[in-house]
């Protein structure tokens, strides 16, 4: 029997989206790869028996499950999927020893973690799971999906590839030796100082107070990480942010090496006016096949695809999914 972590599971509701009557809630764990015991919010359609098709959740990056992927997830159950959010280790209800740490190695298993548990449900017909990975987890289960044939169907959200912005900067304004050296340097010299002081200093969420001349993606951020509209006292991007000495990491493993290799359907979805949709656009030109398509949502920026089921099309994500997982 693989050996769990105890881990304090808040059983309220306690998300940043109101709770459906559509679906079942409860929490439940599983364990990964690496011996870290993985929080989840598992949502059950009522009134539906028989195996069920299944989907893991997660995302974005520096988020808890009690956000946007929650809110995914709770409304895809409604739509007739036995679906999962999970926190990725080191984060929110999740174990794992160092807090607020990341590697693109175990993102990539606690998905695959997650596809575990869910082949393995009784509930769940495992010839039919699907992923949903949401803004830097997007990129991580575009990742997944080169890898787990488990995997049919794949939805990416506002997605980011978050190596590419590790070792490019943003919008690939630091993309030079010169610019990456710099990085290494300023991580390492944190490294030597966490390690003399005995603890990993973080590096911050969203910004706040926010300056005036901040620009506009830290704005939309900002409205919702910091704001009622979607602040968790789980989040780490809502509080103090990731262990500044993570970035080398993602830095040093670029993703999407196989991309061109992965047969499964996936459907990447991202606002035309948010500041990273140029990772889509240019991710989606690695993918092969007639069983892979990019929908560009009119207007939209990056965090609408978030929260805002006006803008979100679960219709679309809702197809894709029955399409590929009967």
């Amino acid at each position: 029997m693989m050996k769990t972590e105890p881990l304090n599971l808040t059983q309220e509701w306690d998300k940043t989206f109101p709770k459906g009557n559509k679906a079942e809630h409860c929490k439940v764990t599983f364990v990964n790869h690496f011996g870290i015991t993985l929080a989840a919010d598992m949502y059950i359609p009522k009134g539906v028996t028989g195996k069920l098709p299944a989907i893991a959740v997660s995302g974005p990056f520096g988020a808890c499950k009690e956000q946007s992927s929650g809110l995914y997830a709770q409304e895809m159950a409604e739509r007739g999927f036995l679906t999962i959010a999970f926190d990725p280790s080191f984060t929110g209800e999740s174990g794992g020893f160092p807090r607020a740490m990341h590697s693109p190695d175990i993102d990539v298993e606690d998905f695959q973690a997650a596809v575990d548990f869910l082949a393995c449900c009784d509930k769940v017909d495992p010839e039919r799971i699907g992923i949903i990975g949401i803004c830097g987890w997007g990129g991580m289960a575009l990742q997944t999906a080169c890898i787990d044939t488990r995997i049919k169907a794949t939805v990416v959200s506002t997605m980011y590839d978050m190596s590419r912005v590790a070792g490019n900067g943003y919008f690939d304004s630091a993309d030079s030796k010169e610019a990456r050296q710099a990085a290494r340097k300023a991580i390492n010299a944190r490294r030597t100082e966490d390690f003399h002081n005995g603890n990993y200093a973080r590096a911050g969420g969203v910004v706040d107070p926010l300056p005036d001349d901040a620009p506009f993606f830290v704005k939309d951020y900002y409205d919702y990480y910091k704001t009622q509209r979607g602040y968790h006292p789980r989040s780490l991007n809502s509080n103090e942010g990731w262990a500044a000495s993570t970035g080398t990491s993602l830095m040093n493993t670029r993703l999407f090496t196989y991309a061109g290799e992965i047969d499964s359907a996936v459907l990447m979805i991202h606002g035309e006016k948010a500041h990273s949709c140029y990772m889509s656009r240019d991710a989606f030109k690695l993918l092969k096949g007639d069983n892979k398509e990019l929908v560009i949502i009119p207007g939209a920026v990056h965090t609408d695809l978030y929260d805002r089921k006006d803008i979100i099309p679960f219709d679309k994500i809702q197809k894709f999914m029955e399409a590929y997982l009967k």
